[in-house]
């Protein structure tokens, strides 16, 4: 189950992935900037990602008008460990200018993996946080975490039930 971005794709209508590590600038660029549906307006691209002090130069965040207007927004989610990430940042120019949405304090549930702070979240539960931060009266995000959660349940006791007993 690891690289929860596949199960997130199943359950968020619209949901578009795109596998690889480094993109052709064109193209990428016209993947970020493509209308969802025919005859659809164009949505400002915003990178699901930390904004770090350390970085030159500073990245644009998103404004308090733009945070205003959520559905005209395409969240780009990028899938994989910190250090692959920030790999893929440096290596795709076109993300790196992308403004970004930084999450809320918000704690880790994927007991699957290990993590070493408990805000290192899960490429679904990031998404669904971003969402939530994004239109937080959509009760099918909150819906979408209570989902994982069990599922991450069911998944763990499964795990657990076939693990030899040693004594």
């Amino acid at each position: 189950v690891k690289g929860s971005a596949r199960l997130l794709a199943l359950c968020i209508a619209g949901s578009k992935i795109v596998t690889g590590e480094v993109f052709d600038a064109d193209q990428l660029n016209l993947l970020l900037t493509a209308p969802f549906e025919a005859g659809s307006g164009k949505k400002q691209a915003v990178l699901l990602y930390p904004n770090s002090a350390r970085e030159a130069p500073p990245v644009a965040i998103l404004t308090p008008a733009q945070l205003a207007q959520p559905e005209l927004l395409r969240l780009v989610v990028i899938d994989g460990t910190w250090r692959k990430s920030r790999k893929m940042l440096a290596l795709n120019s076109p993300l790196q200018s992308l403004p970004r949405l930084g999450l809320t304090d918000m704690s880790s549930n994927y007991r699957i993996r290990k993590a070493h702070r408990t805000d290192q979240l899960s490429t679904f539960e990031a998404t669904c946080a971003a969402l939530m931060q994004l239109d937080g009266a959509n009760p099918h995000i909150a819906g979408l975490l209570d989902k994982f959660d069990g599922f991450i349940g069911q998944l763990t006791a499964n795990v657990a039930q076939h693990l030899p007993v040693r004594g």
